[in-house]
């Protein structure tokens, strides 16, 4: 047998075997096979190739927290009796599960923490997680009493399940069903860690309602939110990130800041910016623009939706029907809005023949695209249902892929860091055991990746088999001011697409040949990467971002002529003032002034005036009293000038 590609002598009837064979010891909690992960007691006959899951992993922390949302499950279900449970996934942070208390009661904090002792009990005495597959009739009798666990075994069982369905249930034509003790029981497709005991550190959050299936239309149910680590080290670690990021969240930022907000008239994940927050997005899409603009793309513009057909020609109303919002009948014809931008830019690359002198042809758009998330995945402007995408696609020949990649990923890294982050980290994600296209586009896209990974220099690791089922990818991640990582920009190598539309371009050799497609989100979405800056900066932007950038703040009606002069020679500079006249006292203006997070407050009053200076403050600094005008409008305009790239690739 070969396990993580090394080949192991002897016979292993399950994975705990295995995993004493090799020395893996607590660190190993699951095994992987085929692109699905399993338990350590499944059994490993006839099986002749695995990988170790390590606790430490991605798919490890994943599989604890999904562990620690059953523990939770059984000790409400415990302290509560007649609970009704609907599901309950691990997520990028800890984990979640929906309940239904009996008399429509609704869980307050006192009882968090009694839950939370229980689950303590239950994770001292190491229950074991035991799976087994039963048909669905025997599914239905464990659940009799458990309404959601029956309506998803239905929607199985009739072949009209969601993903999330199947992935709740295990299967299609069997379900599988845990146990950790013989009072509890649940429908999930698993993996678990071995036993409870496992989960060493776990910390209750927060309730919240919750619709079950995410629409209003169904039952509303209570969802708690908790986190669970492998040590208390980490937990306490993870609970101090989470106070510093509640006093960053970009929600309460936004609202304290007057940048935006989300009316209930409009709908939930659908923001609306205020002049302040929408001259933010307006400079980061300007010189965006400007930027790709220098860089060789071409703009693009698209409208908002469009007909079924072309989604249809996509694959979209196939693959992500659930994602997008309902259609709209008229004149006859269903209309959806949009739910990716490629479709559009496909079409215009179709629009005309094409020779490979027109490639790479590099099309770039800010392109809202409307998705309909699930109403308890929504999450301030990081998770949205309508979201702007700084989205490009790229049309090249094969031997224009490689370096065509190079250039793109060094562009992407210069212009992140124009917005002062610095800390980056790749994944590059092959292909998966469930793909369309033949291995060698396969191996050839993947290594055109893996030269411009290598090219740039840039830290990554090989996300093996998490490929989509269409093309590798190169993710960038990002860490920000207290050590959040962020999925930001995306560079996607599209195999299918150019396929499905039949695309073709001119060789040299007069035949017609297939171009290599590139999709490339580089914030992401405007919405989510503004999240991403608010809560790094801690709301103090970058000047060069901000509509003011400077506050002058004469001490009496005498120093209000010298704030004016002040002012003047800063809008030359090129610098957006405001001069808060002396009406109001003095600490209450600059109170406002450090709420609204101005760059430059400068104070100045008689003694000022004479000497030529003012009293500064910076964000998150003390006052200086006399500092000299000269340095104070120097300083200024260096913090205003827009940054410039530093691209060594070239164009």
């Amino acid at each position: 047998m070969f396990v993580d590609g090394v080949a192991v002598e002897g016979e292993f009837a399950t994975g705990f075997e295995l995993v004493r064979a090799v020395g893996g010891g607590a660190e190993i909690i699951a095994l992987e096979h085929g692109g699905q992960l399993y338990d350590l007691s499944a059994t490993l006959v006839g099986v002749n190739e695995v990988r170790t899951v390590a606790a430490a992993s991605k798919a490890g922390r994943s599989i604890l927290r999904h562990s620690a949302a059953h523990i939770m499950a059984q000790a409400v279900v415990d302290c509560f009796p007649g609970t009704k449970y609907a599901i309950g996934p691990s997520t990028e942070e800890g984990f979640f599960y929906d309940f239904q208390l009996p008399g429509g009661a609704r869980f307050d904090l006192a009882e968090l923490a009694v839950i939370e002792e229980r689950m303590r009990s239950i994770i001292g005495e190491r229950q074991p997680f035991i799976r087994q597959e039963v048909g669905y009739n025997e599914a239905e009798r464990i659940f009799f009493d458990q309404p959601y666990k029956l309506e998803i075994i239905s929607r199985v069982r009739g072949a009209g399940g969601t993903e999330d369905d199947l992935r709740e249930a295990g299967g299609t034509e069997m379900v599988s069903i845990y146990r950790n003790s013989e009072r509890f029981v649940d429908l999930c497709r698993g993996p678990h860690v071995p036993d409870t005991g496992y989960v060493k550190a776990v910390k209750l959050l927060r309730t919240s309602g919750a619709y079950w299936r995410g629409s209003e239309a169904n039952d509303q149910l209570q969802r708690i939110y908790g986190t669970a680590f492998w040590s208390e080290g980490e937990l306490e670690a993870h609970l101090v990130r989470m106070r510093e990021a509640e006093k960053r969240d970009h929600r309460k930022l936004g609202a304290e800041l007057d940048w935006f907000h989300f009316p209930p008239e409009v709908g939930g994940g659908l923001p609306v910016f205020h002049p302040k927050g929408a001259y933010v997005r307006y400079r980061m899409e300007e010189f965006s623009r400007k930027q790709h603009l220098a860089f060789g793309y071409q703009l693009a513009w698209t409208p908002h939706i469009a007909k079924a057909a072309l989604f249809e020609r996509s694959g979209h109303l196939g693959w992500y029907r659930d994602g997008m919002f309902p259609p709209m009948e008229m004149e006859g014809s269903t209309y959806y809005p949009k739910p990716m931008n490629c479709p559009f830019h496909i079409l215009i690359f179709e629009s005309q023949p094409r020779s490979y002198r027109d490639l790479p042809l590099r099309l770039f758009e800010f392109g809202t695209v409307y998705r309909y998330e699930r109403s308890g995945t929504l999450h301030g402007l990081a998770r949205v249902r309508g979201l702007t995408q700084d989205d490009s696609h790229i049309f090249c020949t094969p031997g224009q892929l490689a370096d065509e990649l190079a250039r793109l990923l060094e562009f992407v890294l210069s212009l992140l860091r124009a917005f002062g982050l610095e800390e980056f980290a790749a994944e590059l994600a092959t292909r998966p055991d469930k793909a369309v296209g033949s291995e060698e586009d396969w191996e050839f896209a993947t290594a055109a990746a893996r030269s411009a990974l290598e090219k740039t220099g840039l830290e990554y690791t090989v996300a093996a088999g998490e490929g989509a089922f269409y093309a590798p990818k190169i993710d960038i991640h990002l860490t920000d001011a207290i050590g959040r990582r962020w999925q930001v920009s995306t560079l996607q190598i599209d195999l299918q697409l150019p396929q499905r539309f039949e695309l073709e371009y001119q060789s040299p050799e007069n035949t017609k040949e297939r171009p290599f497609m590139i999709h490339r989100a580089l914030f992401g979405s405007v919405e989510r990467f503004l999240a991403i800056l608010i809560e790094h900066y801690e709301g103090h932007l970058p000047a060069w971002l901000l509509d003011e950038q400077v506050r002058l703040l004469p001490v009496n009606d005498a120093s209000a002529g010298y704030a004016q002069e002040i002012a003047g020679k800063l809008v030359a500079a090129g610098a957006r003032v405001t001069v808060s006249g002396a009406g109001e006292p003095l600490g209450a203006r600059v109170r406002k002034a450090k709420i609204d997070r101005v760059p430059y407050l400068a104070v100045v009053g008689p003694q000022d005036l004479a000497n030529g200076t003012v009293g500064l403050t910076r964000p998150r600094s003390p006052e200086q009293r006399g500092f000299p005008l000269s340095s104070f409008l120097e300083e200024v305009a260096e913090a205003i000038r827009e940054p410039q790239l530093q691209l060594e690739i070239g164009q």
